[in-house]
């Protein structure tokens, strides 16, 4: 016959009265009253026939039997946690989580998954647009895609392509009195900004105007934006110039809806990577999607 165990609302309130060696910690970390924790402890040693707290005026502390029963308590937790998760993990086996910029995902990523899902029905993809760093454990992320240096701690980094950033506005802007002929005429247009979290490192007007030779434009003047996608977007609503990276305007190069004015283009001093925990290509679902991935990576270096 299987003994019979102690009531588990007894266990937990044990195991952080432990941990804290204080009722009222347990207390609110359970989100309950002391006397309630207090009461389980109580029913626990009763269940026992052994006491596990040593009560004092100002603290609590652990028995020889609490100290004896503590590592099992723990370690039994920690396994009911491990099996949960198990279960969950097969709920969502078929959901593959992405965290990226929410630039690149409207502008690159958002345009392809089509592409994937097609070739992988079975899958879902949850896109997390956001430029935090986030934990990939805790909030359940298979991959993630960041511009930065690499070196992401605790993760496996492979580059997918680095950057062009040069000027691209709308077709209208190069016709009329005022038309974008020269970089010289930029004093004469709206120049968009894009707050690049990396500032001092990322291409902007003022690096692309020395480049051009160009020392008559004030580059500090116009708009600016905390996502590249709302600059570009400005760009091809025509309400000025921005500099886009060549991944991020790709698409709309090739629609028509913006157009380079100058060929010049400073080099991006970051690239994109494709990041992950180190196990997590163990997973069907992670190493089709790197597969994938990388792929499409290919296509874009080639200018596809």
């Amino acid at each position: 016959m299987t003994p019979r165990l102690p009531p588990l609302n007894a266990l937990r309130a044990f195991e952080a009265a432990a941990r804290h060696l204080s009722f009222t910690k347990a207390a609110a970390e359970l989100h309950v009253t002391q006397a309630a924790v207090s009461h389980q402890i109580k029913t626990l040693e009763d269940h026992l026939g052994v006491p596990l707290f040593q009560r004092r005026n100002k603290a609590v502390l652990l028995t020889e039997a609490g100290q004896l029963c503590l590592p099992g308590v723990r370690d039994g937790f920690a396994r009911l946690a491990e099996a949960v998760d198990g279960l969950r993990a097969l709920q969502t086996d078929n959901l593959l989580s992405v965290t990226t910029s929410p630039s690149f995902a409207a502008k690159w990523l958002v345009p392809r998954l089509e592409r994937f899902r097609a070739a992988n029905p079975e899958f879902d993809v949850r896109i997390d647009a956001s430029t935090q760093l986030v934990d990939f454990t805790r909030e359940r992320i298979d991959v993630g895609i960041r511009y930065g240096g690499g070196g992401y701690a605790g993760l496996t980094s492979e580059v997918l392509f680095g950057t062009e950033v040069f000027p691209v506005c709308s077709p209208r802007l190069r016709k009329g009195p005022q038309a974008l002929r020269t970089p010289a005429d930029l004093k004469r247009h709206t120049l968009l900004h894009t707050e690049w979290l990396a500032r001092d490192e990322e291409p902007d007007w003022r690096m692309w105007l020395l480049a051009a030779g160009v020392s008559d434009v004030d580059w500090t003047r116009g708009p600016q934006f905390n996502d590249a996608a709302l600059a570009i977007q400005a760009a091809i609503e025509g309400q000025g110039v921005a500099l886009g990276r060549d991944a991020l305007v790709a698409a709309d190069l090739r629609a028509g809806r913006l157009v380079r004015p100058f060929r010049l283009s400073v080099a991006g001093r970051f690239r994109y990577h494709l990041v992950h925990l180190p196990t997590a290509l163990k997973r069907r679902k992670v190493a089709i999607f790197r597969d994938w991935l990388l792929g499409e990576a290919h296509a874009t270096r080639a200018g596809e």
